[in-house]
């Protein structure tokens, strides 16, 4: 819900300065409506109902993956900008949400579809609460990734306020992560924060030019200023910083780049994640063989590496894929 737009409506009813903090309980741990919220009086439940949205974002859309993972599709009841978030379920009970920051994305890296769309707009602090909001009201929630639509560096503010807030939902800070393209303010800040927040960092490329190719933020923030951000945030925060690597078929995956890789990471500061490409049309995916051969290669040269695990294909649900594909014909 519209935090500010409650606070003024619980002052306008005349109500204690605490109504807002009841209020804000009840929809941290999942209500569906006022009307759940018994020690809230009967009275001005009735008035917020009336006068305060239960939520920032209108469901359009949701789709289900034979693998569990659920996709939502919003748009936001201001002003009608389509946004999307998941939800994936793992065997070992862990419930992560891949949250959104922006309504499109202007930075337009060449593998993901979010940056095919037009972009909108910066995200408000309640429009990424009620993301995971919405899916809190599903079941408990425990993991979260700001790896959706947007760079989240470039609406840092309003990302970071509503972190703030996620414990309540069930998402501790040490267990939220939010992923940059290269932002560079944007890690500096984050560096700065008092919150224990993961970092990672899609990178993709270890070669200047390959990597402007790919991602063409990086004409602007080169790697090399990036991973000396990313340096200065593991010794302010003695966190390791994820790297996200997408495996592209014939652009990114040779032996050579996995050395040089390496060769520019420093073991006690990066793992690495190494991620199938979900198809957007724009590339061919490594196979099993290359992205394993990949990974052998880095760990030759002393550098972990997973493999992750694709959640959500199926629906367009999995990294890189978000683009509210289904707006058109769920609206």
């Amino acid at each position: 819900m519209d935090l500010q737009t409650l606070d003024t409506t619980l002052a306008d009813l005349g109500q204690p300065a605490f109504r807002a903090k009841q209020v804000w309980e009840w929809t941290s741990r999942g209500v569906a409506s006022y009307d759940a919220m018994t020690n809230v009086p009967a009275e001005v439940r009735s008035e917020l109902t009336a006068r305060v949205p239960f939520s920032t974002l209108e469901v359009t859309n949701e789709a289900h993956s034979k693998d569990g993972t659920v996709k939502a599709l919003f748009k936001t009841v201001k002003d009608g900008r389509p946004v999307e978030a998941v939800l994936m379920r793992y065997r070992d009970g862990r419930r992560s949400l891949c949250l959104s920051s922006q309504s499109g994305c202007p930075l337009t890296c060449t593998f993901c579809a979010t940056g095919t769309m037009k972009f909108g707009r910066n995200l408000t602090v309640s429009e990424i609460l009620d993301q995971a909001l919405h899916f809190r009201r599903i079941e408990e929630v425990d993991h979260v990734v700001f790896m959706g639509m947007g760079e989240p560096m470039m609406n840092l503010d309003n990302v970071l306020e509503a972190c703030r807030r996620l414990p309540d939902v069930g998402v501790t800070h040490r267990r939220t992560a939010i992923s940059t393209v290269g932002w560079v303010p944007g890690i500096e800040r984050l560096t700065e924060s008092d919150m224990p927040i993961r970092l990672a960092l899609s990178l993709h490329a270890a070669d200047e030019a390959l990597r402007s190719k790919i991602m063409p933020v990086n004409d602007r923030y080169s790697l090399a200023s990036v991973l000396e951000a990313c340096d200065r945030f593991y010794e302010a925060k003695k966190r390791m910083v994820f790297i996200e690597y997408v495996m592209l078929k014939g652009v990114n995956d040779s032996y050579a780049q996995a050395v040089q890789l390496a060769d520019v990471l420093d073991p006690k500061k990066y793992k690495i994640n190494l991620i199938p490409y979900n198809p957007t049309g724009s590339y061919d995916g490594s196979g099993r063989e290359a992205i394993a051969a990949f990974k052998a290669a880095l760990e030759e040269h002393g550098i972990g590496a997973t493999i992750r695990l694709t959640r959500g294909q199926d629906i367009d649900a999995a990294c890189g894929q978000l683009a509210a594909k289904a707006l058109a014909s769920a609206s």
